[in-house]
């Protein structure tokens, strides 16, 4: 009965593309708790405070039905005024929040270009949608334009009237880099299009108040912008920040919303007090961007990209290699890990080391000089 699956199986590990789950273990340079939230005292408190002032661990039902709890809508109220957006709307993962955005605002007669490393996220809500998809290379706009003025004025869709959409991220969570933002704007404006900006690794680390690399573009009617709760802020949960026609059309129209159980109250009780320490407390920033910039000069000569944000690459290829230097990491006590496909592109498999407020400066010199050893003793 199982025979196709087990055969998957043993050809993912001939592959060195088996996965398994692992307990945490050593110096955190695999998480995405950038802000060191997670754990933090006020986060803490703030669901004990929740708790005692009697907010339920549970919803009970979707939000359409009985689940919309006031903290709920406390959270989007307050997000919303974060980010200077017109409303906010907030779902249990940024997976679905993705999922819900493509496979429900663009439509039939739409065109959507997006960037070829997009998350994963985002891909399952292109396979939902009625709309007409296009991927182009990471982080070339004039691909974006190209395929924006092709479906306008030329070739087999001229004429085309439907909208466009512009998927991207700001910062790819694999590859540390940004996107090409100011020329996306301006390709947006130029077709008319409306932008699907997911920050989810920009949310708390970039911005006025932690609030993303877009955030001078929150309040715009072009603007959709994703920041999701479970990174940085350290809680759980995403935020779709937008013009207040959007919510209330995910609100009848996305499915990952209306057929779900609502989020835990206490989680976005936890969410509006990590707003407020990423208002409140401006200095986390500051020392995680000193920890970054120290990471980039110790770890770059050893093959790391140097990216100018928490995340990290060290690009190895071979994907038994990208799992052996990883083990030898970990066994020094650093908690690296090892990416391959389909995470990443074929022959791109790496490490992925993510500089978070849950180390410190020796841990950073100590982590480089296992990195040396491991890159020189474990050939390609």
């Amino acid at each position: 009965m199982w025979q196709a699956h087990c055969d998957d199986l043993t050809r993912l590990a001939n592959d060195r593309r088996l996965r398994a789950l692992v307990p945490r273990r050593g110096a955190d340079f695999a998480s995405n708790d950038y802000l060191a939230l997670s754990g933090a005292p006020r986060l803490r408190n703030a669901v004990a405070a929740a708790l005692a002032r009697g907010v339920p661990a549970g919803s009970g039902g979707s939000r359409l039905l009985r689940g919309n709890d006031p903290e709920h809508e406390a959270l989007e109220a307050e997000a919303a005024a974060w980010c200077g957006s017109e409303s906010a709307l907030f779902l249990s993962s940024g997976y679905a929040a993705n999922v819900a955005l493509l496979a429900t605002l663009p439509q039939s007669g739409d065109l959507v270009v997006h960037d070829e490393l997009i998350h994963a996220s985002m891909h399952e809500g292109l396979r939902l949608t009625r709309a007409t998809a296009i991927g182009v290379p990471h982080n070339d706009a004039t691909a974006f334009a190209d395929a924006c003025a092709q479906w306008r004025g030329a070739g087999r869709n001229a004429g085309q009237r439907g909208r466009i959409w512009l998927a991207f991220e700001t910062l790819y969570s694999m590859d540390g880099d940004r996107a090409p933002l100011a020329d996306l704007v301006a390709i947006a404006e130029r077709y008319d299009a409306i932008m699907l900006i997911d920050e989810a690794h920009a949310t708390g680390v970039f911005g006025p108040h932690g609030r993303g690399l877009a955030a001078s573009l929150d309040g715009r009617a072009d603007t959709v912008a994703l920041r999701t709760c479970g990174k940085a802020l350290g809680a759980e949960g995403a935020l779709i920040c937008g013009p207040a026609v959007m919510r209330d059309f995910l609100v009848n129209r996305a499915r990952p919303f209306i057929f779900s159980t609502a989020p835990s109250p206490l989680m976005a009780a936890a969410v509006r007090e990590a707003i407020a320490i990423c208002t409140d407390e401006p200095h986390r920033r500051a020392t995680l961007a000193a920890l970054i910039a120290q990471a980039e000069a110790l770890l770059a000569p050893l093959g790391a990209t140097a990216t100018g944000t928490q995340i990290l690459p060290v690009m190895l290829g071979d994907n038994a290699r990208a799992m052996r230097v990883a083990a030898s990491l970990q066994a020094a006590g650093f908690d690296v890990r090892g990416i391959r496909p389909p995470t990443v592109p074929p022959g791109t498999a790496r490490l992925r080391i993510s500089i978070t407020l849950n180390v410190g400066p020796d841990d950073i010199a100590a982590l480089a000089q296992a990195l040396a050893v491991a890159m020189e003793t474990i050939p390609a």
